[in-house]
Order: C-alpha cells, then structure tokens, then sequence
C-alpha cells in the first residue's frame, strides 16, 4: 500500500488543478489582534506573556475518531512546552461550520481550526483564517512544499494549512449479518444493496437487526459520506458537479436516492435513523443491530477506541449504480489539517502548537493509528501500514484516486440534501426537484463565477477512471 500511496502523493504533487475562531484571549484579552496576512514570528514567539500567566489557546474540530490521541500530544504540549502555552481541545458536533460561524461573529473564536477541504475555502473567503507563509521554515518547506495546492490549502497566493492525510471511503458491513441473513459478499451494485437491506432485515428484525442506516439527522453529512463515494465510483462527480460541462447536474444524484427511498419504504433502515446523529449509529453498529452503512476510513479507530467492539465487520467498496465501476473512488480531505484564527492574539503560541501537532512523530503516529492515511511524502516513506482492525478495507487501493475539487457555491432555499431527504421521507416529483436544485445551483455558480469568487474551467475529456489525468 505504501508504494501505491506514493505514487499517488507523486499526483498530488502534480496536481495543480485540484481544488477542494476572534481568539477568545483568556491568557491576555487586551492584545492586538493582528489581520490576516500580517502574521509573523516575533521575537516572543512562544507567546510568553509579561505578567507569567500562560496563553491559554483553544482548538476546536469536528473530529472524534482521533480525539483519545489528540488529547494525548494536547497533554504532552502543554506539559513539555517550556513557553508556558497551554491548549484546550474542543471537539464539535455535526454543526462545525455553524458553530465556527457563530464563534467568529461573537468574538469567541478559537485560536486553531481543524480545516478540511469542505470547509477551508468558507473560512479563507470569510475572514477567519491567517497565513501562515510567514512561519515556514526551510525544513518545512521542504516537506510540505509539494503538497501546497491552488483551492485546497493556498487561496490567492497565501498559505493556510498543510497537508496530512486523506480518507477514503467505502461500506463498512457486518460479516455475521450478512452470513445470518444467506448473503455470500457486500453488494456491488445498489440493487444488491437494497435487496440486501431487505433480507438483513428480515432475519434479523425480531431482535432489532435492520439492513441499513446512515446519520439522517444531518441528511449533507449522510448523503456526503454515502452517495459522494457511490457516485464517483459510479462515473459522476459525487457532489452533483459535472466536470465535463462545468455545471451542476444532479439527475445521477436522484437516480442514487431512488435506492435509498427504496430502502425506507422497505422499513430496511433502522427505525428513527431519520433524527440519529453518526456516534449513536456507530454505538448501534458496534452493538451489532445495522447490517451496513457508508463512511469514511476514520471508522476502525472509532471501533477500536470509541465504541469497541467484538462484531465481525470490515469495509468494502461502494456499489455503483449498476455494479459496474466506471470511476475512481474519491480520496477526500487531503491537503489540509490545521489552521490558525485570523482574530487570535496569539498567533505565535499558535503557530507553536500547529508546528508540534506537524512534527514527523505525530503524522507517523496518526497514520499507523489508522486516524487517516498519510499523504505527505516523507511520513509515506517512514510510515508502517496502519496495525488497526478493519482497516485493511480502507487502504488505497487501484480504485482509488483524487479527484478535482467542485466548486462550493450556496444557492438560495434547500440544499441538495434536504431537498432529497424530504423526497427520500415524504415522495414528490423527483424531476422536478432535480431541476429545481441544477436551476439553482448554477444560478449561485453563475453569481460566483461572475463576483471572482471560484473559476470554473469545463473539460469536456474529463474522464472519471482518471480524474487527474494520469
């Protein structure tokens, strides 16, 4: 796996196309606040204050899967430090993005952000984040430098955050369900899934078994860890983007919720999945009462550390829509990691800290964990495949690959995936929501395009089993 990884690190490298809180100054509240784009090293770079009491930083993600570990290198830093920083881990909810929102227009925003390519671009066009070029040392340089994309981590010639690692995504299952219930393999197709669903739940409904589930109290955060994976496998972009002509089109999105809406009328979904949050479904999961889900490769360190179990389960591609694969598989959230508040007064401590969680130590850890898999060249070298139950599912393989990154618009009413939730729930007029969404959607693209927010450059040779090109 590490020499295919490699060699696609090599793209990322190449791929020159790929595209993807105030500080709340507890330790000092009447230091300046400098504006983004002026950071720099200062001589008091470890963020000392005059009076002795430490800089307090707070770090918020929406990370959970890695938060044991995290809280781990938090403990070390503020224990070993030596400049008196100390670190305040905050771990969100599915509401991330909202709740940075709210933090940034209410003066209490954290010092560091974990950034990911869904929402590096938000934050950087809305003020929250500072440069950080004026931090990088020439060993830093070196080892990062190949990885700083366009869109992805450097918006207008200025660099936000750097790489670590990339998640695929696939469909984790229970081995003995699917045993139970006469099923020989995972389905290939979304038939297959849905069929499956059904006989899951059929053997297993007397003692709470259902085939499928999926955390549909956030329907974007569902959708997006489930029908981006099957769609890009399928030949489409998995975020209803069309790479060939530059517009939005979700007609392969709502062929894909036909199936899902297949499954709810079927009562194959877990009863109330229609209001469950991930970490309730992955505790329901590791009780062994849902026959398969989708998500991201973050899933056997949760099994391992979070919800430990003893349930025979592994991770498998995605169906397609038909069973045959037509695409790549996307690797999501690579290039990106930490970034540092354009509002924090402590940016210095705060680079300190961004610098220690970067440390070659760190990275290697957090790939052998299995937290995520690494794309920067030097941990890929060093770097042992990942010791960790279920993970040999999850590792890069011939079908995975990075794709170009769709533009982030917001149209005006429902997103996609709540307007596909509702149709999923309720039934309606698929065709008319589709054309409703793709009329809406490239309005917001066409105002974008036209305010210089995101470029759009249509490739009509775009082809899916080869998203870069190679």
């Amino acid at each position: 796996m590490q020499k295919k990884w490699l060699g696609l690190g090599l793209s990322i490298m190449l791929a020159a196309g790929i595209a993807g809180c105030g500080g709340n100054n507890s330790g000092n509240s009447s230091a300046a606040t400098e504006a983004p784009g002026t950071a720099a090293p200062s001589a008091d770079a470890g963020g000392n204050t005059a009076t002795g009491e430490p800089i307090q930083l707070k770090y918020w993600t929406d990370d959970r899967h890695d938060q044991e570990y995290i809280k781990e290198l938090i403990n070390k830093f503020n224990e070993t430090n030596g400049e008196n920083i100390q670190v305040e881990l905050t771990v969100m909810s599915e509401n991330y993005a909202q709740s940075v929102d709210i933090a940034f227009s209410s003066n209490q925003a954290p010092d560091v952000l974990r950034l990911k390519s869904g929402n590096a671009s938000e934050f950087v066009k809305k003020g929250y984040l500072a440069p950080i070029d004026g931090y990088l040392s020439e060993d830093i340089k070196t080892k990062f430098g190949s990885l700083q994309l366009d869109n992805v981590n450097r918006f207008d010639g200025k660099l936000y955050s750097l790489a670590n690692t990339g998640l695929t995504l696939r469909l984790v299952y229970n081995k003995d369900l699917f045993a139970k219930a006469g099923i020989e393999s995972p389905p290939a197709s979304l038939q297959e899934m849905v069929d499956d669903a059904k006989k899951i739940t059929e053997a297993g409904k007397s003692e709470g078994i259902y085939g499928f589930a999926l955390n549909f109290k956030s329907p974007k955060s569902a959708f997006d860890r489930s029908i981006r994976e099957i769609l890009s496998l399928s030949g489409y972009q998995g975020l209803g983007f069309d790479m060939k002509t530059g517009q939005f089109d979700f007609a392969p999105y709502s062929q894909v919720i036909e199936y899902f809406k297949q499954m709810y009328e079927d009562r194959s979904i877990l009863p109330g999945a229609e209001t469950l949050d991930i970490d309730p479904l992955r505790a329901q999961f590791a009780a062994g009462k849902i026959g398969m889900y989708l998500s991201f490769s973050t899933e056997p360190g949760v099994y391992k550390d979070q919800f430990p179990t003893e349930i025979n389960w592994a991770g498998a591609l995605a169906p397609t829509l038909d069973g045959q694969i037509k695409g790549t598989s996307e690797i999501v959230s690579a290039g990106t990691w930490l970034g540092i508040s354009a509002k924090s007064a402590h940016q210095d401590a705060a680079w300190k800290f961004m610098e220690y969680m970067y440390g070659d130590d760190v990275l290697k850890t957090y790939h052998e964990k299995g937290f995520g898999i690494a794309v920067v060249p030097h941990i890929v070298e060093q770097a042992q495949n990942p010791d960790i139950k279920g993970m040999e599912g999850f590792l890069v393989g011939e079908h995975d690959s990075l794709w170009p990154a769709s533009p982030t618009v917001t149209p005006e009413g429902t997103n996609y995936a709540d307007a596909f939730f509702k149709y999923m729930l309720s039934g309606g007029d698929a065709q008319a929501i589709t054309t409703d969404l793709n009329t809406r959607y490239n309005d917001a693209l066409s105002k974008a395009v036209e305010k210089g927010e995101v470029t759009v450059t249509p490739n009509a040779a775009f082809d899916p089993s080869k998203p870069q090109g190679e």
